[in-house]
């Protein structure tokens, strides 16, 4: 059995001596022994993620080399590896982005809130019966999702 050269481009950075990658017209290339392995556009950080945790536990690297060759934190490498071990694929592609979302004010729990301020109730007791801040209240009272009683008191 003839044995293969690791023969890499020119503009090729090695991570170790078998893997290296490039970037050629803003897609990134990740080679084992000259021979393409991953590819992936240059804004895309799932595909990133993903390929740097395949990387480590298909054992082609180490964290510790991905580190020092792309200058990212080691710990984060092995955060991705853990991700892809325990969560598989799916959890690098199929995130739900729940960032700017109230977890807590729901479409349910505006329409209790609504109830007991048409019931007389103060925003701060409204909020401490919700388990939710008083501000959570007034900043959807500003936005218009909650209504102020206008009903005079009795």
């Amino acid at each position: 059995m003839q044995m293969q050269l690791p023969i890499f481009p020119e503009s090729t950075k090695l991570i170790n001596s078998s893997v290296g990658f490039f970037m050629k017209e803003d897609f990134i290339y990740y080679l084992h022994n000259g021979s393409p392995i991953f590819c992936h556009h240059k804004d895309n950080t799932n595909n990133y993620r993903y390929i740097l945790g395949n990387l480590v536990l298909s054992k082609l690297c180490h964290p510790s080399e991905i580190s020092k060759a792309l200058g990212v934190s080691q710990r984060n490498v092995e955060r991705y590896a853990q991700k892809l071990r325990e969560q598989g694929i799916e959890s690098f592609f199929n995130q739900v982005d729940h960032r700017g979302e109230c977890y807590k004010m729901t479409d349910a729990v505006l329409v209790q809130a609504q109830e007991l301020l048409d019931a007389g109730k103060s925003q701060l007791n409204a909020a401490r019966t919700l388990g939710v801040s008083e501000s959570c209240i007034r900043y959807h009272l500003k936005s218009g999702n909650l209504k102020k009683n206008t009903a005079p008191k009795s």
